[in-house]
């Protein structure tokens, strides 16, 4: 699910024409070395926090069918995760980094979910909405000089950006459908099969019609005496 939160946020800002020419996009940890490597403008989407929404937690499953609307499993309840990325520019000037500091600012605050178009694998497969919020502060229990204390660099200009997203629960697959009847193992020499009434959609000859019950006989009476 990260990975395609990732690719999400890769087409948003690419409908906006970000990064733009000349300029590279990275999600790797902004650290004294990365920088150090930089040869070109980059924007760094770098994801420094994961925790789990219990607010938003569930239980149980709910079916999967296919195109036919026939039962191919069950699936749980996703869990939901919040998503803390750390956007920064970097160039050799504070004023073009501002530049597209500020772009990328007017690409996320003009939309509050992921849309539909952007998502992919399992976040496309839930049809769940995808919210972020884009400026806020820091997940709990952080802060920027934290973070930036952390990879060993200095205190840096950032967009904090938060997504909610969905991680799929476990999916059961159903068992094949029913063909035939249900075999009675009574006589290991002579298996009986149970056959039902009504029509099949099964393949092959389908199941054949139960056989009449006989009726019982009557018990005849003598003369009365």
């Amino acid at each position: 699910m990260i990975h395609e939160v990732d690719e999400a946020l890769r087409r948003l800002l690419a409908a906006h024409d970000l990064p733009g020419a000349g300029v590279e996009l990275g999600f790797e940890a902004p650290t004294t070395d990365w920088a150090a490597k930089r040869n070109a403008p980059t924007i760094s989407v770098f994801l420094y926090d994961i925790r789990e929404e219990p607010g938003l937690r569930q239980s149980g499953r709910f079916e999967r069918h296919d195109e036919s609307g026939a039962v191919t499993g069950w699936q749980g309840a996703p869990h939901w995760f919040q998503l803390s990325y750390l956007v920064t520019a970097w160039t050799k000037r504070p004023q073009d980094e501002h530049r597209l500091l500020s772009a990328v600012l007017r690409c996320v605050v003009g939309h509050d979910a992921l849309e539909a178009a952007w998502l992919t694998g399992t976040l496309a497969e839930l049809g769940l909405t995808v919210s972020f919020e884009a400026g806020g502060t820091m997940a709990e229990g952080r802060s920027a000089a934290d973070v930036w204390s952390a990879l060993g660099g200095q205190l840096k200009p950032s967009i904090n950006l938060q997504v909610t997203a969905p991680l799929a629960g476990e999916r059961t697959p159903a068992g094949p459908p029913v063909t035939e009847g249900v075999v009675l193992q009574a006589d290991a020499d002579a298996p009986r099969r149970l056959r039902y009434d009504g029509p099949s959609t099964a393949e092959g000859e389908g199941f054949a019609p139960s056989r009449p019950r006989p009726e019982p006989k009557r018990r005849r009476r003598g003369p009365l005496p």
